[in-house]
């Protein structure tokens, strides 16, 4: 009997040795999952509220005559501000979507030499701030899963005070994404009353759908949305080599956006498209944009555009090779607008 009971002694402490220990284990697991919940809670509040950059004050002597336009973003619940600027016969309209981050004037002052260019060249210009950023309201940045919105807003303003009838979306870095999403969100063109109801009734009322935008010039589109984010998350945050994979999903919850594959929308667009990115860009990868451009010239190569500035990193293209930049958005649109421009006037004489 006593060497039972010593026997089933120690069997009840080996038990209760295994429990505690597996007890242990759990809440340290569980410890971690509490540890990073919350830094990809905190990482996604920073990355979302980061602070504005003010709009730079321009001498009056060197920025083109403009009009003070203040819109609604296709929300209707954040008011944005923007300038536009206007040419005699315009052939289209350029809408510039910058950066998270950045304002109208993603490359400062400097960005004056391509709008009077535009201008020079028969485009109408107009520059705006994305929710959150310069002189427009909001309190958030998403990295374009919302700003999409006020795309569709810059859009719908510009049919209003525009005599052009379509535009081109010029997106950059994030605004690439914002871009793609107001595209996507359109209705598609010669669709019925009854399709037409399919679509949320602020789209449907904006009266105008995809064939509006006639094309679009990227400056460093990545192949995921998150691709913009990640870096910023394993370079800044605490435990951003583990956050950056959680923090990016957290962004687009909160937005309520849907999931879209980039690289593929991009890649099927229907319009002209340009992509210009730096050669040496390690913040999205210019091997992954060149991807990106691969892809679309399969399957879109007579409305395909492309051009690498070498030695430029991400979103540095302008900055490094102003006039290469501006000379090759330039020979994209009169290649693809200024054509059908001459041909519809061949037309009417």
């Amino acid at each position: 009997m006593g060497k039972g009971f010593i026997g089933e002694t120690k069997g009840v402490k080996k038990k209760h040795s295994f429990i505690l220990r597996t007890a242990l284990i759990l809440s340290i697991i569980a410890a971690m999952l509490i540890t990073v919940i919350f830094l990809t809670v905190s990482s996604a509040n920073n990355l979302m509220r980061i602070g504005k950059t003010d709009v730079s004050s321009v001498p009056s002597n060197i920025l083109p005559n403009y009009s003070v336009a203040s819109f609604s973003s296709a929300d209707d619940q954040t008011t944005l501000q923007g300038w536009f600027f206007k040419t005699k016969n315009p052939i289209s309209t350029v809408i510039v979507v910058h950066d998270t981050g950045k304002n109208r004037l993603q490359f400062g002052v400097d960005m004056i030499d391509m709008v009077e260019t535009w201008l020079d060249n028969k485009y109408n210009v107009f520059l705006f701030d994305l929710r959150h950023s310069g002189n427009s309201d909001g309190d958030i940045s998403s990295y374009g899963y919302l700003e999409w919105q006020d795309v569709l807003g810059a859009v719908a303003i510009v049919k209003q005070i525009s005599v052009t009838t379509d535009v081109v979306l010029y997106g950059i870095g994030t605004g690439c994404t914002a871009c793609v999403l107001a595209y996507d969100a359109l209705p598609d063109s010669g669709i019925s009353e009854i399709e037409l109801k399919s679509y949320d009734k602020k789209i449907a009322a904006l009266g105008f759908d995809k064939s509006y935008i006639s094309g679009m010039i990227f400056d460093s589109p990545a192949k995921s949305s998150d691709d913009y984010i990640k870096p910023i998350v394993r370079q800044n945050e605490p435990l951003g080599f583990i956050t950056q994979n959680f923090v990016p999903y957290a962004i687009k919850v909160s937005s309520g956006a849907k999931n879209i594959n980039l690289a593929t929308a991009i890649a099927r667009l229907p319009i002209p498209i340009l992509i210009v990115y730096g050669g040496h860009d390690t913040y999205i990868g210019a091997d992954k944009i060149t991807q990106i451009i691969n892809e679309r010239e399969r399957i879109n190569s007579n409305l395909t555009k492309s051009k690498m500035i070498s030695g430029a990193g991400y979103l540095e293209a302008y900055g490094l090779d102003r006039q290469t930049y501006i000379d090759s958005v330039m020979d994209f649109l009169n290649n693809y607008f200024m054509i059908n421009e001459n041909l519809q006037q061949g037309r009417s004489k």
